[in-house]
């Protein structure tokens, strides 16, 4: 999964006013604002029953997944559907933990997996999970300290260092994390208290065949049959605090867990969805869109070139399709994001809507007497267009050499790694800091295929050399996949793999275990990765007062969109990965002239798009069996139909896979975990007509667990709502 204008943000509206999309993502501690507006579409429940931090509420029961590195960013969300701390997600967003436990011996992509007792449960290192204690404006502690004087570096150092002291106090004596974010282009920030917990076990999953049923074809589109889906649990330490994975960590005895509704969907359903959304960019202007126009042409150009390699190559051995499904999964979800979006873009003429959007900001901007609201929008164009080519000239480089090929970050990560152990005294310190990048170097191989490596160096350095703008070559383009091998990419790639260390395992280990850094030094992958980030670092400072100009004429421009809305509208903040609400309901929509789809879909379109030749469409024979004997028990509709999937009208992005969908009363109806295609555009620009969000109906996800795979135990432990 991974998304009118921003003058038309949400009206607060009164009790009178007829239901439609509501364009926010909205802050939890804020929500009572929205209080009357959520009643008036269906809401019976009120703002302390989501957001309280004296007593359990629902946020208590939203997980935010991330990674141990960087647990702030959360790159899917889940919720907590039992006391012991079990959580679902999607199964998109456990698929590289999935595949990390996968072997030819134990396919889990493709036959599931089921935890049937607790001690089945298998572990994820690096993988967080965060919980909300609390959040604060401290907009009042930071903003006295800043001035329009100041260069942004120094503006940046200013909120950098009080956003330590005050997070560092925020958690002092505590087993909690926290940070301070900016909102609205830094004309506000807050506070986030979270409980990080480390030790999160895989507990359950369904074959690849249902969980990614429909696979790229199917991507970002409606009617969708797709079991998206996983689950997960959190274990803390004996004394209930987080903890690092042991095999006797306790599970986490959930503060609040939602209860599972069965009761059944109706066309006009309130539905709500709490979760970490990623990033939007609502406040973009033409300019900028401009150039996310041509950026979303490059990436799905050079992605295309990856796709077709990994296809090739993962069709070929069940091995290499297990070592590449999730890198596979991760390439191709932006792959066709980037090309749907402009389509969207183009065809909701949204560059017009920015336009006009600019143009009464001008009208405002001569009647205000600082002069800043008046330069912004010259600001932004001019940094735009000073640092164009450049920008485009790093994304190739980023897509192209180091996101293409596995090897190249890689070999400078390790490079980097072992330059710092070998500068440690002989110590227990390096003994362990060496068997640490031992493991990584076990993790990185257990997905490499040296064939499948030198295919896509090969096919991407080619295209990539023949693409970007030559002036902004890395040195290694110019000195020696011109020079020496007269552009030819086949000959530099099959001479990197076979010079190279990091070709091989055994190799590379030999290197380590011997500290041999010259070995490592002048290795033809280093060298590639030095002259791809040292080109990378050129064109950053190259572009560094192009950027400035842009930063600082977005604030300018949004403050000003924040004044001019003041008295008229409720505004939301861009998504940041930060928790958020939105509100909406169930339905259906128009995507064309002549066209309805309805709001949900049954088991049997799965059967009607089975095409048992096609790995994206084929179906279980156990799945088949069920649906012959309709044998759906408690989870059929009114109908006898088992439901799958439905749509409503929330505003979701990239991060908001796996959030929990709520009905009314606070009960969990679905599992968010795709956009529609026709409003792809929905990142830059909320399309309230066409907009909706993709569900699993937890439905289908129970039968699954219960008829399917045969889980009474993950069943018992939940709260089902009849």
């Amino acid at each position: 999964m991974r998304k009118i204008s921003v003058l038309l943000l949400i009206v607060f509206c009164s009790l009178n006013t007829y239901v439609r999309a509501d364009e926010g993502m909205w802050l939890l501690s804020l929500i009572g604002k929205n209080y009357e507006q959520m009643k008036a579409q269906g809401f019976r429940l009120t703002p302390e029953d989501i957001y309280n931090v004296n007593k359990s509420s629902l946020k208590d029961a939203v997980v935010g997944l991330g990674n141990a590195n960087s647990p702030f960013w959360h790159f899917c969300t889940g919720e907590l559907i039992s006391g012991e701390g079990l959580f679902s997600t999607n199964h998109h967003c456990g698929f590289g933990m999935i595949q990390s436990h996968s072997s030819v011996e134990n396919d889990y992509l493709r036959d599931g997996f089921w935890a049937y007792k607790k001690s089945d449960e298998l572990p994820n290192e690096g993988i967080s999970a965060q919980i909300l204690v609390r959040m604060e404006d401290v907009t009042s502690y930071i903003m006295p300290n800043l001035n329009d004087n100041m260069t942004e570096e120094e503006r940046t150092n200013a909120i950098d260092s009080i956003g330590r002291i005050l997070s560092d106090r925020a958690v002092e004596g505590s087993d909690n994390d926290a940070q301070v974010v900016d909102v609205f282009n830094g004309n506000q920030f807050l506070l986030f208290v979270y409980t990080t917990y480390r030790d999160v076990r895989m507990v359950g999953a369904p074959p690849q065949s249902m969980g990614k049923f429909g696979g790229d074809t199917d991507n970002w589109e409606w009617p969708r049959h797709t079991a998206d889906f996983a689950l997960f649990r959190i274990y803390t330490g004996k004394d209930g605090k987080p903890a690092d994975y042991a095999k006797d960590n306790v599970p986490l005895q959930s503060k609040h867990f939602f209860p599972i509704s069965l009761k059944g969907l109706k066309d006009g359903d309130f539905a709500m969805i709490m979760g970490f959304p990623g990033s939007t960019d609502r406040f973009l202007t033409s300019f900028g869109l401009k150039e996310a126009i041509q950026q979303n042409d490059l990436i799905h150009n050079v992605r295309t070139v990856k796709i077709n390699v990994l296809r090739k190559k993962m069709a070929e051995s069940q091995k290499t399709r297990i070592q590449y499904a999730s890198k596979y999964a991760s390439c191709s979800n932006y792959w066709k994001y980037a090309l749907q979006q402009n389509k969207a873009l183009n065809k909701l003429n949204t560059m017009q809507q920015k336009v006009d959007i600019e143009n009464n900001y001008k009208r405002w901007a001569a009647g205000q007497t600082d002069a800043k609201y008046g330069k912004a929008l010259d600001m932004i164009k001019e940094g735009y267009a000073e640092g164009n080519e450049a920008r485009m000239a790093r994304l190739y480089i980023s897509e192209g050499v180091l996101r293409g090929p596995d090897l190249f970050g890689f070999s400078l990560g390790i490079y980097n790694r072992l330059t710092a152990i070998i500068a440690m005294p002989n110590t227990d310190e390096k003994k362990s800091a060496t068997d640490k990048l031992m493991k990584s170097v076990s993790d990185f191989y257990k997905d490499f295929n040296p064939e499948v490596e030198q295919l896509l160096i090969s096919q991407m350095f080619d295209y990539t050399y023949k693409n970007m703008d030559k002036k902004y070559y890395p040195s290694f383009f110019n000195d020696i996949l011109a020079k020496k091998y007269k552009g030819n990419a086949d000959k530099y790639a099959d001479f990197i793999m076979k010079k190279s260390v990091f070709a091989s395992k055994e190799k590379l280990e030999s290197v380590i275990g011997q500290y041999k850094i010259t070995d490592l030094k002048n290795d033809p992958a280093v060298v590639i990765a030095n002259s791809a980030f040292d080109k990378i670092y050129e064109i950053r400072n190259e572009t560094k007062d192009a950027g400035i100009k842009i930063e600082k004429g977005d604030r300018y421009f949004v403050d000003g969109l924040l004044q001019i809305n003041k008295d008229k509208k409720l505004m939301a903040p861009n998504a940041n990965s930060t928790i958020r609400l939105t509100y909406g309901n169930i339905g259906g929509y128009h995507p064309k002239d002549g066209v309805y789809y309805n709001y949900y879909t049954t088991l049997k379109g799965v059967m009607e798009k089975e095409a048992p030749t096609s790995s994206e469409f084929m179906v279980a024979q156990k799945l088949k069996d069920l649906f012959e004997a309709k044998d759906y028990g408690i989870y059929a509709d009114k109908n006898g139909d088992l439901p799958v999937c439905f749509i409503s009208n929330n505003d979701i992005t990239g991060g908001n896979s796996g959030s929990p969908v709520l009905d009314a009363e606070g009960n969990l109806i679905g599992l968010a975990f795709d956009g529609n295609s026709e409003a792809m555009s929905g990142d830059i620009d909320f399309e309230e007509n066409l907009q909706r969000c993709i569900n699993l109906d937890v439905r289908y996800m129970l039968f699954i667990i219960d008829k399917f795979a045969g889980a009474q135990n993950l069943i018992d432990e939940m709260k089902i709502v009849k």
